[in-house]
C-alpha cells in the first residue's frame, strides 16, 4: 500500500493554480505560471517536446515528484480540461482515478496512463489509487476543488507548492473553501530558485 497521499502544484503569488476556463488552460497566463517547469530536462522528456533541457534542483524536484507517484486522483473538471490539452501520450504514465458522476469505461492511453472513472466519491477513488500505487505514493493531481475536498476530509499527508512570480487576478484558487479550523500545516522546507520558490508542508488535523 502507498505510504503517502500528497499534492504538488504551481501557484501564482495571489493564490491561483489555474485560469477560470478550460479554454485558457494552455494560454499565456497559464504558461507563465508553469515557466519554471517547461525548460527542465525532465519536463521536456516526459512531454516529448525535445531533447536537452535544464538540470539542477528544479529538475530534481520535478523528477522526484513523478517517480514517487504510483497513481493519481483528479476531479472531473481537470480531466475535461486536460482531455483536450494533453498529448496522446498523457504525462501521468500511471493509473489515474477521476472522481466523476459520469459512468464511463476506462480510457487507456499510450505510455501507461489509464483513466478510471469513479462514481461513488473521493474516498473510494483514493482507495483504488492506493491499491494501484503499490509501494509508491498517491498524488491528488487537482483541480483546486478536488484538492480541498481531500484536505477537508483529512486525507492529505503533505503537499508541495511551486510559487511562481506571476499574478492572475482571478481564476481557480488553491485554498478556496478550505476548512481552516480543521487543517493545520507544518512547513518542512523552502527552496528558492531562479524561476520559483519551492514550499513544502506536512498536513495535520487540528
Amino acid at each position: 500500500m502507498a505510504d503517502t497521499v500528497f499534492f504538488s502544484v504551481s501557484m501564482s503569488l495571489d493564490g491561483f493554480i489555474a485560469p477560470d476556463s478550460a479554454e485558457e488552460l494552455m494560454g499565456q497566463q497559464w504558461m507563465e505560471l508553469q515557466q519554471w517547469a517547461f525548460p527542465l530536462r525532465f519536463t521536456r522528456e516526459n512531454l516529448k517536446i525535445g531533447e536537452g533541457g535544464e538540470e539542477g534542483r528544479d529538475n530534481d524536484i520535478a523528477q522526484k515528484t513523478f517517480e514517487r507517484t504510483g497513481a493519481s486522483v483528479m476531479g472531473k473538471r481537470m480531466f475535461e480540461a486536460g482531455e483536450h490539452a494533453w498529448p496522446e501520450d498523457a504525462p501521468f504514465h500511471t493509473p489515474v482515478f477521476v472522481v466523476s458522476h459520469e459512468k464511463r469505461d476506462p480510457w487507456e492511453r499510450p505510455g501507461g496512463t489509464t483513466f478510471h472513472f469513479v462514481n461513488d466519491g473521493i474516498e473510494p477513488a483514493l482507495d483504488s489509487a492506493r491499491d494501484a500505487a503499490g509501494d509508491r505514493d498517491v498524488r491528488i493531481a487537482g483541480g483546486g476543488e478536488t484538492i480541498v475536498r481531500y484536505l477537508n476530509a483529512g486525507l492529505v499527508d503533505e503537499f508541495h507548492i511551486a510559487l511562481s512570480p506571476v499574478l492572475f487576478g482571478s481564476g481557480v484558487r488553491l485554498f478556496d473553501r478550505v476548512d481552516a479550523g480543521r487543517v493545520a500545516l507544518e512547513q518542512t522546507s523552502i527552496e528558492p530558485s531562479a524561476r520559483t520558490t519551492h514550499l513544502s508542508y506536512a498536513v495535520h488535523l487540528r
